[in-house]
């Protein structure tokens, strides 16, 4: 094992991908560590997304906000609107809540242990290892997507995901070395998105190659396993979009819990399954709304959206049920998010 994680650690000193939350192999050794506050951004931010969305959000958030107290200072309807489009909005909300606690309740440090991170708002046990091991250089293993593909690989475990999270976890584990085990994550998973892909290996220039019983018994291409994927159902609903002469669009801040919580958008009726529910209407105002002839559709992790959209045009002041008027020259649809700026969009078309 131990040869397999050296043979890996090697490789990662010349091949690592730069990135802007990442200190460089070289830079380790030399005694620079990376600041815990933009490991746990990066990390925050990569749950469910790519490195390529992620990257230019890191930047906007650690230039506007570079330290976490002064982050944990920050307006909330600003950190969500920044947030717009990254999708996941919960992880923005509880990113505010844990920079607060640490800030009031650590002195404005990360604790530097799993089980204390853990208890962290927004962490779970994959970003406490990554955080306990990448920042702190602790014994900790990390888990993502491409370790799992790639200790699938090695093991040739045929066991589908995600059942099989125990069983890789426990593989990676015995490779995890104590010497460098944050440079060793990040190895790991560099591996698994540049070489270990999900279709077409690089197999021939896998630092691991000899070892991985996948690649020897020719059942790379159908590992790892996963459990058949279920039909995501289709819910319906109804928005509002109400302007005045003056420019003045209606909007409202929606709850803090559910989809899209403390985010602004248009009021609108709950997203419901046509097939046991009616579609409820409540607009917020009482006029003669008209249908847009186009749909807005937008998928979520669980389900499939599609919009009605109807408009309304003011000449004078009115008083909706819900939600405010906001000036224009205070409302910037990139602050919606990505389903209510479609819904913008094609009332602007």
């Amino acid at each position: 094992m131990r040869d397999l994680s050296n043979d890996l650690l090697e490789w990662y000193d010349v091949h690592a991908r730069e990135m802007p939350w990442r200190v460089s192999p070289a830079d380790r050794k030399a005694g620079i560590w990376p600041d815990p506050y933009t490991v746990w951004m990066s990390e925050i931010m990569l749950q469910q997304t790519t490195v390529s969305a992620v990257t230019s959000y890191f930047q906007k958030f650690i230039t506007r906000w570079p330290t976490i107290r002064v982050f944990a200072a920050a307006n909330d309807s600003e950190v969500m609107g920044a947030w717009a489009g990254l999708g996941y909005y919960a992880r923005a909300r509880n990113m505010l809540k844990c920079a607060r606690i640490v800030v009031k309740n650590h002195s404005g440090k990360f604790p530097d242990n799993y089980t204390s991170l853990l208890k962290l708002p927004g962490i779970g046990p994959y970003t406490a290892a990554a955080i306990a091991s990448i920042a702190f250089d602790m014994q900790e293993t990390v888990v993502d997507g491409n370790v799992e593909r790639v200790m699938a690989r090695m093991h040739n475990e045929h066991t589908p995901l995600p059942i099989a999270k125990k069983i890789l976890t426990t593989y990676a584990n015995a490779l995890t070395p104590r010497a460098r085990p944050g440079d060793f994550a990040q190895a790991v998973m560099d591996l698994g998105a540049t070489i270990c892909t999900p279709k077409s290996p690089a197999c021939g220039i896998c630092p691991w190659r000899d070892k991985c019983q996948a690649r020897e018994r020719g059942t790379t291409s159908k590992l790892p396993k996963k459990m058949p994927k279920v039909t995501k159902p289709i819910r319906h609903g109804t928005v509002y979009v109400a302007k005045r002469r003056d420019g003045a669009v209606l909007l409202e801040t929606r709850p803090d819990s559910g989809l899209l919580g403390g985010m602004l958008g248009w009021p609108g009726s709950e997203w419901v399954d046509m097939a046991t529910h009616k579609r409820p209407t409540n607009p917020p105002l009482v006029t003669d709304w008209k249908k847009i002839p186009s749909e807005v559709r937008h998928t979520f992790t669980h389900f499939h959206l599609i919009l009605d959209v109807m408009v309304a045009d003011f000449d004078t002041e009115v008083h909706p049920k819900t939600g405010i008027f906001v000036p224009r020259s205070e409302f910037c649809p990139s602050n919606l998010p990505t389903v209510m700026r479609k819904v913008f969009d094609l009332t602007e078309s």
